[in-house]
């Protein structure tokens, strides 16, 4: 058999009865007779096992099934199936999610249009949230340290396994949570492009009735495993520099953050009290200025309490945030620069410094859409030398030619 353009991979644990429409969404696609599938039953005993042995008798479709013993996540079975995998791509197909019909053969095309190694097709949520920022425009090529695909790291993606092979990436069976963030992030930075297709959904993210989705088990002990994984791939794969502190915003905006939400002050002191000793060590090695400007200033402040080993601070921010308080918008300086008013704005002592408070990155006083806030251009100040210079010039011209 020629070699299929794609192989899709299918982990499947206790998927039924959501992997009957996963795989009819695999026969409905355009390219149907240009891929293969590689499905992985994970110690099922739902009927997952079977049902995939029954679905690769019947379908036209090249497919392979490989039974085996729990893993304990879908690290393993992914990796197998990576193992197995001949096509030129893979894509990676949750068994509870299912594809648009043109989705493979529109990813495919853009990847061999482009040269890319990596392409997001447009993810909608079904019966859950779906991220968004990322879908504003079609690209076939996008700078990942500017654009916003640092904030979608999942592994439903299109890879081109040249890439895989050559770099020998593979997901990390150590972690439980967070393992195709490693995975995605690094291909992303050592492969040849990143490709974004924004004008036609591709793949549903499917919440599952009975809530057993894997995005939402794991204790928040592995969260800060995950982020401390995240970072330290980032570090040891990025020069320290802005582009460094560009990617570092991804695992402490969603990662460190999403751990001192408001509701963390109905969680025990005694857990309020560990999650800032897990977050202690992030912080001291990766918190730096350069990432710290990059983060709007209601998430900047908590993390800034979280470095100081301050809970007190951090529960009157968050108390603060959860009033829905619009705080007030200060300006200072000769640049006017904005800054705004939380809790300990302006207080001694306390370690919270004024640039904690500054809009350094567009921000929202109050819901979205109410009033924005945009951080002064930096361009602006470094221009402005050059007006006075030009302005003092003029009037000692003027100064010259004045009759005596």
């Amino acid at each position: 058999m020629s070699v299929p353009d794609v192989s899709v991979i299918v982990g499947a644990y206790e998927a039924m009865p959501y992997l009957v429409r996963c795989l009819e969404s695999v026969e409905a696609q355009t390219w149907a007779h240009r891929i293969e599938i590689v499905a992985i039953d994970d110690g099922s005993t739902d009927g997952t096992g079977e049902y995939l042995e029954e679905f690769a008798a019947s379908t036209s479709i090249p497919t392979r099934v490989v039974r085996q013993a729990n893993s304990g996540g879908p690290s393993g079975p992914r990796n197998v199936g990576l193992g197995l995998a001949r096509g030129r791509y893979v894509f990676f197909l949750d068994a509870d999610d299912y594809f648009a019909e043109e989705a493979l053969e529109r990813m495919v095309a853009m990847a061999d249009r482009a040269g890319t190694d990596v392409v997001l097709g447009r993810v909608e949520g079904v019966n859950r949230g779906a991220p968004k920022s990322m879908w504003s425009r079609t690209a076939e090529r996008v700078d990942i340290y500017s654009s916003q695909v640092i904030f979608t790291l999942s592994a439903q993606k299109l890879f081109r396994r040249d890439l895989l092979d050559r770099l020998g990436l593979r997901f990390d069976e150590g972690l439980k949570t967070g393992e195709d963030a490693l995975f995605t992030m690094e291909a992303y930075i050592r492969g040849n492009g990143v490709s974004v297709i924004s004008d036609y959904t591709c793949y549903y993210l499917v919440g599952r009735d009975d809530g057993k989705h894997v995005t939402k088990s794991g204790s928040y002990t592995l969260r800060f495993e995950s982020a401390g994984a995240l970072m330290k791939l980032i570090t040891e794969l990025v020069p320290a520099g802005p582009k460094r502190d560009r990617l570092m915003v991804r695992p402490f905006t969603v990662g460190v953050i999403q751990q001192f939400a408001p509701g963390l002050m109905k969680q025990p002191e005694g857990v309020q009290r560990h999650k800032m000793e897990l977050a202690a060590p992030l912080m001291a090695r990766y918190w730096t200025p350069g990432v710290a400007r990059r983060i709007k200033v209601s998430e900047r402040l908590r993390l800034e309490c979280i470095a100081l080993g301050r809970l007190d601070l951090l529960r009157d921010i968050l108390d603060f945030v959860k009033a829905g308080t619009r705080p007030e918008v200060v300006h200072r300086g000769r640049a006017r620069t904005p800054y705004l008013v939380f809790p300990h704005f302006g207080e001694k002592g306390t370690g919270l410094k004024d640039a904690s408070y500054e809009v350094t990155v567009p921000d929202w006083v109050g819901k979205p859409g109410l009033e924005r806030i945009e951080a002064p251009r930096a361009v602006r100040r470094r221009k402005s030398l050059a007006r006075r210079l030009a302005r003092r010039l003029r009037t000692r011209v003027r100064g010259l030619a004045a009759p005596v």
